[in-house]
């Protein structure tokens, strides 16, 4: 096929990559900047797709960020490229930190108290366990084995419950924080931008009359 990869990267190298992609985090920062910059649509809207993309970064919805952002950004009426991009916020490296605070939040809201040796293995023993959960009872439904959804329901009401309704609360803030700083940062490179082009196209226009008034310069 023509766009087949020839080089067949190892297991390992696609698990490594995904935690540090080609050139690190640093560079893909720099690329989903640029593409927020460049996107053709007014500072405002852009940023409200941002702020649509961090704060889905807090929710618990893995796998399915890139449709409640760009969902949530077509309800703001904001760019959905930019809110796509703007899941980019929750990666590998704050992924962690993210979830920790929005457990907490999400403890303290609810009244509960959450152990401070507890929240690894909420966030990591309790996801796996849940998986371990759904593989078993999805197997039972073709075999003689019985269904068991103590860890999943363990899962929802120590993990999910309280990392949903605590990651709204941080979610809005951080998405806040991005839209404010976004809106000027957007707006003067755009204004940058339409300048360069202004100065090119007065340039070409320039070069233009005078091949025209003396058409052996443009030779």
């Amino acid at each position: 096929m023509v766009f087949k990869r020839r080089d067949r990267r190892p297991i390992w190298r696609i698990v490594f990559e995904f935690f540090w992609p080609r050139g690190g985090w640093g560079r893909a920062a720099q690329y989903v900047k640029h593409r927020l910059r460049r996107l053709p649509d007014s500072p405002e809207k852009i940023a409200r797709g941002i702020f649509a993309g961090v704060f889905t970064t807090f929710t618990p919805f893995f796998g399915m960020h890139f449709v409640i952002a760009g969902t949530l950004a077509f309800i703001l009426r904001g760019n959905i490229l930019a809110a796509l991009l703007g899941t980019f916020f929750g990666n590998p490296l704050t992924y962690l930190p993210i979830g920790v605070i929005s457990m907490k939040t999400g403890y303290f809201l609810l009244g509960r108290h959450l152990q401070h040796d507890d929240v690894e293995r909420s966030l990591a023993g309790k996801f796996l366990d849940a998986g371990a959960d759904l593989q078993h009872n999805f197997f039972a439904v073709f075999t003689e084995a019985d269904m068991d959804w103590h860890r999943l329901e363990l899962f929802y009401d120590e993990v999910f419950f309280p990392y949903m309704v605590g990651g709204i609360i941080p979610g809005i803030i951080a998405g806040l924080v991005c839209y404010y700083v976004s809106v000027p940062l957007i707006r003067a490179y755009q204004h940058r931008r339409k300048g360069v082009l202004k100065a090119k196209l007065a340039a070409l226009k320039k070069k233009a009359h005078l091949k025209a008034d003396d058409p052996s310069k443009g030779d």
